[in-house]
């Protein structure tokens, strides 16, 4: 990882449906063009999405532009981020302590292994 990048790592549930989580992932294999330009546009620079059972672990590289705020604020007005978020909700279980419509949750860094 570049020096200039920060990392964070977000989690959220898939509804625990076999078929639900293949879909879901067969969905990620073909990501919409316009959610793709809207994740580089925003300065998220890397993204990882790893699965286990139906918990899904989200690891993103940001350069210093990046801001949640400012990527949730261009999600919604963004027609078509709107129409992949409402389609991936179909899949996704938001978390316990998720607030109300809250999606992906920060993970708390514990350890860093130093270089």
């Amino acid at each position: 990882m570049s020096n200039h990048l920060r990392r964070y790592c977000l989690t959220l549930n898939l509804k625990d449906d076999e078929l639900l989580i293949a879909e879901y992932k067969r969905l990620h294999q073909r990501v919409w063009p316009e959610i793709l330009e809207s994740i580089r546009s925003s300065g998220i620079e890397v993204m990882d999405i790893y699965l286990l059972g139906n918990r899904l672990c989200m690891v993103i590289e940001v350069d210093s532009s990046f801001s949640f705020e400012a990527k949730a604020a261009s999600d919604s007005t963004n027609p078509k981020v709107q129409d992949w978020e409402n389609l991936m909700w179909r899949y996704q279980a938001a978390l316990p302590q998720a607030k109300p419509g809250e999606k992906w949750l920060i993970m708390e860094q514990i350890f860093r292994l130093d270089e």
